[in-house]
C-alpha cells in the first residue's frame, strides 16, 4: 500500500510504504503510533470520558431503520463484525435506537455514520469551545518546517461514560448495538476531543504544535530542531495510547495543508482543489443554492478585497420575505467573487517587529481594509483582507 509519508524537506506531496520500518529513521522507535494493529485495541475509561446528559423528562430516541444498497449491507456487515470484536460496539435492548447510514468519504470509501440529530436535540451541551483558525495560522508565521499527523479514527480514542453508551445506541438491518467509545455525531463530541487534546499537549501548544481536533501539526525553524520536537509529540500520543493514520501523515515538509489552508513559510493560499471547486460553481437557480455558495465562499473571505461589499447583492437575496430575482447584479456578484478566488492570492505570514499599513474604503452597503507589511523585496505585501456589510441601523447614519 502507497501512502503519504514525506521523508525529505519538500511540500506536501511524494509516498513510500506504511510499513513501520519506513518511518523516518529518527521516529523508528515510534512505530507503535503508526500500527493499525494496536489501534485495534479498545482503550481504557478515563476522566476525558464523554458523558450523554439528557434533559429531564424527554423520552429516549428511536427512529427508522434506513435502507441500504447491496454494497452498503456488505460495508456493514463488515464493519459491524470488525467493531464487535475489538469491544467498541456492544449488543443491547437500549430504549433509544438512532439510524444509521453511509457516507463516502474524499477517497471514496464509505464510511458508517449514526444520524444523532434526535438525540444531539435533547442533549445538554458541552460548550468548550474549539480554537480560532486563525490564531493557530499565526503562530506558524516564523515556522520553516512542518510535519502534520492525523489521528485514526480520532472521536473513537475516547470512551462513553459508563453508563451512558445506551444513550447513543442505534439500530441497523443486523440487530441493537450501543457504543463504547465517543461516535463522530454526536453533538458534544468535538468538544470532548478539544478538550481532551488541548490538555494533554498543553505543555506543547503553540510552542511547536498547535492543535484542532484530531489534526496535529508540528512547527520548527530547522530541521535539527523539528526532530526534537516530532519525538515530543510522539512521546505525548505513545503515553496515552493514541494512533495515527499514516496515509495522512506528512513528515519534513516545507508546504503543508491544513485546516483548510496551504502553509509555506512564505505565506497562507487557498487548497487548489477548493479554488477549482468555486471555478467549478453552477450559477444558483433558487436561496438554498445562494447560501451553499456564500457559506464555501465565506471561508475564504479574507484572501478577497472588499468581500462583503462584492457579496451584498447575494446576502440580500437571503434575507426574510425577500423575493428571488437573479438579474444582471446577483450575477455580476456572482461571477466577480469567483474572479476574485480564482486569481489564488496568497498572504504573507505578519511579522509584529514591523509596522503595518492599513487601508480602507467603504461603498453605501459595506466597508473593506486591507492589512499589509513591507516584505524583503521592498513591496507591500496583504497580511489579511477584512470587510463588513452596515447593518439596517448603520445605512441610516448622516455621511461626514
Amino acid at each position: 500500500m502507497k501512502v503519504p509519508l514525506c521523508l525529505d524537506t519538500e511540500v506536501q506531496t511524494g509516498s513510500i510504504n506504511a510499513e513501520p520500518q519506513n518511518l523516518p529513521v529518527e521516529f523508528q522507535k515510534f512505530h507503535k503510533v503508526f500500527s493499525e494493529e494496536f489501534f485495534t485495541t479498545l482503550p481504557k475509561h478515563c476522566p476525558y470520558d464523554i458523558a450523554i446528559d439528557l434533559e429531564e423528562d424527554k423520552p429516549p430516541p428511536y427512529g427508522p431503520i434506513y435502507s441500504m444498497s447491496p454494497a452498503e449491507s456488505e460495508a456493514l456487515k463488515e464493519h459491524m463484525d470488525s467493531e464487535l470484536a475489538a469491544g467498541k460496539i456492544v449488543l443491547t435492548t437500549s430504549p433509544a435506537g438512532d439510524p444509521v447510514m453511509f457516507v463516502k468519504r474524499a477517497d471514496g470509501r464509505l464510511c458508517l455514520v449514526q444520524d444523532y440529530c434526535w438525540l444531539n436535540a435533547i442533549t445538554i451541551k458541552d460548550r468548550y469551545a474549539l480554537p480560532r483558525q486563525d490564531k493557530l495560522i499565526e503562530k506558524l508565521c516564523h515556522a520553516r518546517i512542518f510535519t502534520k499527523l492525523d489521528l485514526r479514527n480520532g472521536y473513537h480514542n475516547i470512551r462513553i461514560k459508563e453508563g451512558d453508551e445506551w444513550k447513543a445506541a442505534f439500530c441497523t438491518a443486523l440487530g441493537h448495538f450501543a457504543p463504547t467509545v465517543m461516535q463522530f455525531g454526536l453533538s458534544n463530541a468535538p468538544a470532548v476531543l478539544m478538550r481532551f487534546m488541548n490538555n494533554i499537549f498543553c505543555d506543547l501548544l503553540d510552542i511547536s504544535v498547535v492543535v484542532y481536533l484530531d489534526d496535529i501539526l508540528i512547527f520548527s525553524n530547522s530541521r535539527e530542531e523539528h526532530v526534537e520536537h516530532v519525538k515530543e509529540v510522539l512521546s505525548c500520543l505513545l503515553k496515552h495510547n493514541l494512533f495515527c493514520n499514516p496515509a495522512k501523515c506528512y513528515f519534513f515538509v516545507t508546504e503543508v495543508t491544513y485546516i483548510g489552508l496551504v502553509i509555506t513559510p512564505n505565506g497562507i493560499s487557498m487548497e487548489k482543489d477548493k479554488v477549482q471547486a468555486i471555478m467549478d460553481w453552477p450559477e444558483p437557480h433558487n436561496v438554498k443554492q445562494v447560501q451553499s455558495f456564500l457559506g464555501f465562499a465565506n471561508f475564504y473571505c479574507c484572501f478577497v478585497p472588499n468581500f462583503s461589499c462584492l457579496a451584498c447583492p447575494l446576502n440580500n437575496l437571503t434575507q426574510k420575505e425577500q423575493p428571488w430575482i437573479w438579474l444582471e447584479e446577483q450575477k455580476a456578484a456572482f461571477d466577480a467573487i469567483k474572479a476574485e478566488i480564482c486569481k489564488k492570492p496568497v498572504l504573507a505570514h505578519p511579522d509584529e517587529s514591523k509596522p503595518y499599513t492599513l487601508e480602507t474604503d467603504a461603498s453605501g452597503a459595506a466597508m473593506g481594509a486591507v492589512l499589509s507589511q513591507r516584505k524583503e523585496d521592498g513591496c507591500l505585501h496583504p497580511v489579511a483582507f477584512m470587510s463588513a456589510s452596515f447593518s439596517p441601523a448603520e445605512l441610516n447614519y448622516d455621511m461626514p
